[in-house]
């Protein structure tokens, strides 16, 4: 699905220079769940949100579903994004404005589903994550852990190829996060991709791969072993 080839991305300011990233080498099969791990400022935000097509690299190449993208226009990066990946943030980056129904329906909307298909999209994926009953309630009437079930919701509501996760459980105790793992190791199941940036070994373990980045360098890559179960 994913193959990256000396991929470079570098911040400059008038006096300094910084390398994000720094020939970095990854290949993700379609249907691998791959956990990026490593310090703050490895580089793998930015990594993130290259594979997501939210930014384009400086340099290397970036072959996303057998095409070249790493020289794509934003017009190019943004359908391409649109129709193939879902985005789950550490801090939910729900709209406060829109109800529970109306945040996850919002893809769908740009993806111009029809009212009626969107609206037995939606309740089908509250269903399966245990919030139908807080459809109509705004986002600040949430909990936490309600959040991001919401917030996952709208990632995969378009049935995407490629999920994004970016501290998905950071901002979550425990209880709430192994929520999150087990519906993420169940999205994997059902045969979306994942790739997740963690500074949680305990969640990086759910994945099927780990990856360790440090300076913006890939330093190692391991199998796991033994994968955590909940």
């Amino acid at each position: 699905m994913i193959q990256i080839k000396g991929l470079q991305k570098i911040y400059r300011t008038d006096e300094v220079k910084t390398t994000a990233l720094n020939r970095v080498n990854i290949d993700i099969k379609e249907g691998e769940f791959v956990s990026i791990m490593g310090p703050s400022g490895c580089g793998k935000s930015t990594l993130l949100n290259i594979l997501g097509l939210i930014d384009s690299p400086d340099g290397g190449e970036y072959h996303f579903l057998d095409e070249e993208v790493a020289k794509y226009t934003e017009r190019q990066r943004s359908k391409l994004r649109k129709e193939n990946i879902g985005f789950i943030f550490q801090s939910f980056n729900l709209i406060d404005e829109l109800t529970v129904f109306e945040n996850v329906e919002l893809p769908l909307i740009y993806a111009k589903v029809s009212a009626k298909e969107r609206k037995a999209r939606v309740n089908a994926e509250l269903e399966k994550l245990s919030m139908m009953h807080r459809a109509k309630h705004f986002p600040q009437q949430l909990s936490g852990g309600q959040q991001q079930r919401v917030a996952v919701a709208r990632a995969v509501i378009n049935n995407p190829k490629l999920i994004l996760a970016d501290e998905p459980t950071g901002n979550l105790d425990s209880s709430n996060g192994n929520d999150v793992m087990k519906t993420l190791v169940r999205l994997n199941d059902e045969g979306a991709t994942i790739i997740m940036v963690t500074h949680s070994q305990y969640c990086a373990e759910f994945g099927d791969r780990i990856i360790r980045l440090l300076d913006g360098q890939v330093v190692t890559e391991n199998i796991v072993a033994t994968k955590q179960m909940i």
